[in-house]
Formats: structure tokens, C-alpha cells, sequence
């Protein structure tokens, strides 16, 4: 019975944290990656997202983050959290095959030392 609650709770919280990615992709991300505007990956199309999924989890979160090539930063929502932001990466790089999970406490550690980086690199 405990393993059973275990698990239950377990795809309870898999499956939040999909919906959060799913989510903040529909509010914020599908202006742009729906339809594959203004160049961005759309959505599913493998060949243009397997090439931002080769540079990993962390890097491809930060990036994006923080605005890279015609993308704004936080994809114009001023407060859009790195987790949320993670979260819909993580749903649109799995969308196009990536099998990747819901950045945990030590992966938003490293994301947040890359945006740091970012930023003392502009100065």
C-alpha cells in the first residue's frame, strides 16, 4: 500500500509539473514557438530543436532565459520565474524528442550560475 501511495504521488507530481511546462508554453512560449515565428524552433520540429537540445538542459534554459538571437528575455514576460521558464523549455524540448525532467533544486543552481555568468560577461 505505501509503495503504491508512493507512486501515486510521484505521477501526481510529474504530472503538475508537465502541466506547469504545458502551461506557461500555452500563456507565454506559443506566441512565437506555435507557429515557429520569427525564426524560433517550433514547437515538435525535431531538426530544429535537436540542434538547442545538444547544448543541454542548463545552458538552453539560462540562454533562453535571458534572451538569445531574436528572443526576448523571460519571452517578454518581465515575471516569468526560471522555474516556470524551465519548465516550458522542458516541455517543448520533449515535445521534439528530448527526454528531459523537471529541473530539481541542483539543475535551477546551475541555471542561475550561467545567468550570472551571462551577466558579468556583459560588464
Amino acid at each position: 500500500m505505501k509503495k503504491f501511495l508512493g507512486l501515486l504521488i510521484l505521477a501526481a507530481s510529474v504530472s503538475t509539473a508537465w502541466a506547469a511546462g504545458e502551461d506557461t508554453f500555452k500563456q507565454v512560449c506559443a506566441t512565437c514557438h506555435a507557429q515557429g515565428d520569427k525564426g524560433s524552433p517550433k514547437i515538435g520540429d525535431v531538426r530544429a530543436w535537436s540542434k538547442l537540445i545538444k547544448e543541454g538542459q542548463v545552458n538552453l534554459t539560462a540562454d533562453g532565459y535571458a534572451g538569445v538571437r531574436a528572443m526576448p528575455a523571460r519571452g517578454s514576460k518581465p515575471d516569468l520565474s526560471v522555474a516556470d521558464f524551465a519548465a516550458a523549455v522542458v516541455y517543448m524540448a520533449n515535445e521534439a524528442g528530448a527526454k528531459w525532467k523537471e529541473p530539481d533544486e541542483a539543475m535551477l543552481k546551475k541555471i542561475n550560475a550561467r545567468l550570472a555568468q551571462r551577466e558579468r560577461s556583459k560588464k
